[in-house]
């Protein structure tokens, strides 16, 4: 027997993963214990003062814990002489209203141990006694304890010898071990037992306070201590083992290990009994003189009885069927045997499900890769496993734990029927389908709680649209595309096109790195960031001038479809966890794919391309996207002032600082064609010597003018060379030959 969380509303035993906190107003006293015996230390006339905001427990009480190393003052107050811890002893004159009050003395706790103190209103002794769980933090130092009713001091009460006295019975009314106050509801005779105090001359202070305090789960209702006979498992045994097998498990988030390891540090026993009609039987018999039989016979024949006919037959059947036939026991000389009506806990039943699952089951292994689950299981199913796994094993039954917040709804509020905040899954799908649904959730910080609401949601649906518009840009310009004629070679491609293919390496690797964390966040972000920087605002953008101008067998055409081709697999492959039906549409439309394969789902994450020279090359041509900024900005200040329209109404000269004339000069590419501007040219002048109509920026100066001539039809180049070819009067040079070449009769 010993005191465990009880529900009255439930009228069961819970377990700590069983409780919840919720604030709770409860009555706040500070009474008064007269001494009896004084041992020398006290004279007779003091008393002890205790605090307490459970005034229902007093007539429980047997003692009064003092800290051994803690300095206690006799104080005087208007010839009345009380003993309170000297570190509180200020707010405690404070909090009941002594105005005047002097130190008579001062004494170590461990001094006050076996005096003798008076119940208030009982005929009965109340020992004071030594606890290291006596604090200063709060109350008068000297602890209330009833054994009945408080861990610390049911482990105080062993100590001393203490009986166990818990005057209130399982509906939470209070029994007759506590005359005067027999049939009260625990809390109606908190009232009661405050004015019995006041009767007696023992309360100094009655107040209230709002604190947080445990609740049942189920029913919300309030929780009190109560000393029951209960089955326990012992953590004690188990304990550095548990710690251990806690440091071996990765923990995300990092947190994680921190909250389930002061759990396992300073957690007691586990109850794992319960007082319900029905669950998973305790396979204990009792003998006549309520000895518990529990043999390794007994429990195999258990075992195949619910095997062969499930856990209810534990209920169907009396005792004696329920034994192995002719089974004897010292404790039931005449045979007759009862059997336990007590269940097991859920959380044992749910925390063994690894044996029943990855044990039993010949494609699976324990330990589980992963045990996924909320925040709030660190007390309930992550503990439990890890305690009946290393008391079986010595080992956890999971290689990693993940945990994630709650859902709540766009205003950071918990969702209710009430409210009518209520995010129903299968409504957003209907709305927005299935991929928004499940790029909302690798979007937010699942460590967290998370928000959503219809406003969430289209934010994200945008992010989708523009993901799906560039993988439908890509394999709109696939069409003609066979990798396995077409391609060109990697070492063969122009610079910018390896450099786009090194960009997808990088971005195959943090993505790969990101799953391996379950950082979904990352893999959203990152890809998101591709495929609106690196893709439609760079690559995309100045590929259009390839992709519809230049001839469709051209060498730079088919330069930029090997990239595109390259570029989609493996973004289709990088999204399909996140996005599957998304993914499989675009795998299902990728022209002459190499890998015959049904399902995208059924193929392997992309692997880099080897590309020589990798890293000089991203360095070269990050250097030079920092120099593209500054002429994108220069050409939207032309544009905001009007002097010029669209990019390719501007002809652009540069007066670059010497580092960058160095790299610009360096570059295999047609730079005009990279910014999308009809004329580009680099000036001999240096930065400093730029005109001053010139945008000083901070890696070149750039002169901005609309360019001279006239629009090309095909290509919409400005160029004074528009119809140098006769036969072709509205063409620049470069379309007319085109056209002459590739599509004239």
């Amino acid at each position: 027997m010993k005191p465990v969380y009880w529900s009255p509303s439930s009228e069961s035993a819970l377990a700590e993963a069983e409780i919840e906190y919720k604030d709770k107003r409860s009555p706040s006293i500070y009474v008064a214990f007269p001494v009896k015996e004084g041992k020398g230390v006290l004279e007779g006339d003091e008393r002890i003062v205790i605090w307490t905001t459970t005034p229902w427990t007093i007539p429980a009480n047997l003692a009064i814990a003092v800290h051994p190393d803690l300095d206690y003052h006799v104080v005087d107050v208007g010839g009345k002489r009380y003993v309170v811890a000297a570190a509180l002893a200020e707010s405690v004159a404070k909090e009941i209203g002594w105005d005047a009050w002097s130190v008579v003395k001062t004494v170590k706790g461990k001094e006050l141990e076996y005096v003798v103190a008076r119940h208030p209103f009982y005929e009965r002794d109340s020992l004071v006694v030594c606890g290291e769980h006596v604090t200063t933090d709060a109350g008068t130092g000297c602890v209330h304890t009833a054994p009945g009713h408080g861990e610390d001091d049911f482990l105080v009460g062993q100590k001393y010898g203490l009986p166990v006295l818990c005057p209130v019975d399982e509906r939470g009314y209070m029994t007759e071990e506590a005359p005067g106050f027999a049939g009260m509801f625990y809390e109606d005779a908190n009232k009661a037992i405050t004015q019995k105090l006041e009767e007696v001359g023992a309360l100094l202070k009655l107040g209230f306070i709002t604190h947080s305090y445990p609740h049942d789960w189920r029913t919300k209702q309030p929780t009190i201590f109560r000393a029951t006979t209960q089955w326990f498992a012992s953590i004690d045994k188990i304990r550095n083992e548990l710690l251990q097998a806690i440091k071996e498990t990765k923990w995300i988030p990092e947190w994680g290990e921190i909250r389930i390891h002061n759990m396992v540090r300073d957690r007691g026993d586990w109850c794992i009994s319960r007082q319900r009609a029905w669950g998973v039987p305790i396979p204990v018999f009792y003998g006549e003189n309520g000895e518990p039989i529990i043999t390794d016979e007994t429990i195999e024949h258990v075992s195949n009885l619910f095997r062969q006919y499930g856990s209810n037959v534990w209920f169907e059947r009396e005792a004696k069927d329920l034994l192995p036939e002719g089974f004897t026991h010292p404790s039931s000389p005449n045979g007759i045997f009862t059997k336990e009506t007590d269940i097991m806990d859920v959380w044992f039943d749910s925390g063994s499900s690894h044996q029943a699952v990855l044990v039993e089951r010949d494609d699976l292994v324990r330990p589980a890769d992963l045990y996924l689950e909320g925040s709030d299981q660190y007390r309930g199913w992550f503990n439990s496993s890890l305690s009946t796994a290393v008391a079986v094993t010595g080992k956890a039954p999971y290689k990693g734990v993940l945990s994630h917040g709650f859902v709540l709804d766009g205003e950071g509020r918990k969702m209710s029927k009430s409210l009518g905040n209520v995010v129903v899954p299968a409504k957003v799908m209907e709305q927005f389908g299935a991929d928004i649904l499940r790029l909302w959730v690798a979007s937010v910080d699942y460590q967290a709680d998370v928000r959503i609401s219809d406003h969430i949601l289209k934010q994200v649906s945008e992010v989708y649209r523009k993901i799906r518009n560039t993988f439908r840009f890509m394999l709109g310009n696939l069409f003609d595309f066979d990798p396995n004629q077409n391609a060109v070679p990697v070492g063969e491609l122009g610079e910018v096109d390896r450099y786009m293919l090194a960009k997808l390496n990088k971005l195959i690797a943090k993505v790969k790195k990101a799953y391996d964390s379950y950082d979904f966040a990352a893999v959203y972000h990152e890809m998101n960031h591709f495929c609106t920087v690196e893709l439609s605002a760079f690559y995309l953008d100045m590929a259009k001038d390839i992709l519809y101008i230049e001839a469709a067998d051209s060498r730079a055409r088919r330069a930029v479809q090997t990239v595109l081709y390259e570029t989609v697999v493996a973004l289709a492959k990088l999204i399909a966890p996140i996005l599957p039906h998304t993914a499989d549409e675009v795998w299902e439309h990728i022209p002459n794919r190499r890998e015959n394969v049904e399902s995208i789902q059924l193929t392997d994450m992309p692997e880099p391309i080897a590309i020589d020279g990798e890293e000089a090359l991203l360095a070269k041509w990050d250097a030079f996207m920092d120099v593209r900024d500054d002429i994108f900005k220069a050409l939207e200040n032309a544009r905001n002032e009007k002097v010029i329209g669209k990019s390719l109404t501007a002809s652009v000269i540069v007066y670059p600082k010497d580092e960058v004339r160095k790299l610009l000069a360096s570059l295999d590419a047609d730079l005009r064609q990279l910014l999308i501007v009809s004329a580009f040219s680099i000036a001999d002048e240096p930065y400093d010597a730029a005109p001053a109509e010139a945008e000083r920026l901070d890696h070149v100066a750039v002169l901005v003018r609309p360019a001279e001539g006239e629009t090309c039809e095909r290509c919409w180049t400005v160029t004074k060379e528009v119809g140098a070819d006769p036969s072709h009067p509205t063409l620049c040079p470069r379309c007319a030959h085109i056209v002459n070449e590739h599509y004239s009769a």
